[in-house]
């Protein structure tokens, strides 16, 4: 089954949603915010995802300026601060049969379930 990280607050992962809602392919929503990944997590997503820390760290969110990162720091501590900061991570994220990717746009998602897009 697909599973989505994502948050209710993104409009890109609300038009994911009802792009699967439409096309009825089965998936698990995770709220990242309400329900943070722990490092290992972050760890295997980013893995799975063939990226960096700083590949997926998003510079925008308000985290990031509060907690005066300049995106230098160590992986260690980027992947550290996802799991405490979730919003830091970029999503929405489908993970599907050991394969995972950023769904920017949504239909990237589509097309790791096998869908046309």
């Amino acid at each position: 089954m697909l599973e989505l990280i994502c948050t209710d607050t993104c409009n890109t992962c609300r038009h994911l949603v009802q792009l699967l809602e439409r096309d009825k392919v089965p998936y698990h929503y995770r709220e990242y915010r309400k329900e943070p990944l722990t490092i290992s997590e972050v760890r295997r997503v980013l893995e799975l995802l063939g990226l960096g820390p700083k590949d997926v760290l998003r510079r925008h969110d308000r985290a990031f300026r509060d907690l005066e990162l300049t995106g230098d720091e160590p992986d260690d501590e980027l992947i550290r601060l996802m799991s405490e900061h979730p919003t830091l991570l970029q999503r929405p994220i489908g993970i599907y049969e050991g394969r995972a990717i950023i769904g920017r746009p949504p239909r990237k998602v589509l097309e790791l379930v096998g869908l046309p897009a």
